[in-house]
């Protein structure tokens, strides 16, 4: 059966709509668990020293 678009209602429209938006924004990992592993790579690289340089180092450097 095909619906012309002048036949759909506000309200019938808004659901699949609201649907869509709703699964844009979910997360579709949220309540997953990390493995241990991970969670240790990610912890042993945040206590690192950071190798960043800043953006005026960077100019004076190769500029």
């Amino acid at each position: 059966m095909v619906t012309n678009i002048k036949d759909i209602s506000v309200d019938d429209a808004e659901h699949p709509i609201e649907q869509k938006v709703v699964e844009f924004l979910v997360d579709p990992d949220a309540g997953l668990q990390l493995r241990e592993e991970f969670v240790t790579e990610i912890e042993q690289r945040l206590n690192k020293q950071s190798k960043r340089i800043s953006h005026s180092e960077v100019m004076r450097r190769f500029a």
